[in-house]
């Protein structure tokens, strides 16, 4: 298989995530084929986020596909010693929330993808507050992006990484190991939103749209019937950012 060419950082990113992935439960991927080879062109890769631990698979998962991920992080990620010279070696992209940086993230993304790159996207912003780990109402940036290029919008889940890790009972579980599964479905449809004035409104039903192919994509991994709205959180501000 070719693979995408990546510099000393990507090594060693992923001579610490293979194994990991391993230790932490046994995983099983599914849809791998459906992410562009390397020299097939770029990929906004959609994913929904149950655990801090799902970035590694997200990785590992496209990683097998022989691309390098280009993830849009938080930007404060960028401020830890060694990890921001991981992240600027891999050419992870920073994400500036409230603040006039905000929309450089989402051109940079763009123009990642412009590139021909993969790009990946967890637009809920942060872990599902949801408490049966549904998507939660997300942030528009996915909509900017996939509007954005002509590049495929893949929807990709996980599930399983939630039992290993969850942030909100501060628990990490590895054992006895639980199934963990990545899983990418077929190109998201847009052809109904292109060739309009984007908006507010086309934005939200862009997004709305794609984190509801998230979501059925999650329904079929779990066998369950998903709720009919998003779960909503509280926040700080009204703005939205990436």
């Amino acid at each position: 298989m070719a693979r995408e060419k990546g510099g000393f950082w990507l090594g060693l990113t992923a001579a610490l995530f293979y194994p990991i992935t391993r230790i932490l439960g046994r995983w099983r991927w599914e849809g791998l084929e459906r992410i562009p080879g390397a020299g097939e062109g770029a990929a906004l890769v959609v994913a929904n986020h149950i655990s801090y631990i799902d970035p590694i698979y997200t990785a590992v998962f496209v990683h097998r596909a022989g691309r390098i991920t280009r993830f849009l992080a938080k930007a404060s990620l960028w401020k830890i010693p060694l990890l921001k010279s991981i992240l600027r070696g891999t050419g992870q992209i920073p994400v500036y929330r409230d603040s006039a940086d905000a929309q450089q993230s989402l051109r940079d993304g763009v123009q990642a993808l412009r590139e021909g790159k993969v790009v990946v996207i967890y637009p809920e912003g942060t872990i599902t507050r949801d408490p049966e780990h549904w998507p939660m109402r997300s942030h528009t940036g996915v909509a900017r992006l996939a509007l954005a290029t002509d590049a495929p919008v893949l929807p990709v889940v996980h599930w399983g990484t939630q039992a290993v890790y969850d942030h909100y009972t501060k628990k990490l579980r590895p054992f006895p190991r639980k199934n963990i599964v990545v899983r990418c479905g077929p190109p998201i449809d847009l052809s109904a939103f292109r060739d309009q004035p984007v908006d507010a409104v086309l934005l939200r039903r862009v997004t709305d749209h794609v984190m509801g192919e998230v979501r059925a994509l999650l329904a079929q991994e779990r066998g369950e019937l998903p709720p009919a709205k998003f779960y909503r959180q509280l926040r700080r501000s009204s703005g939205e950012a990436a």
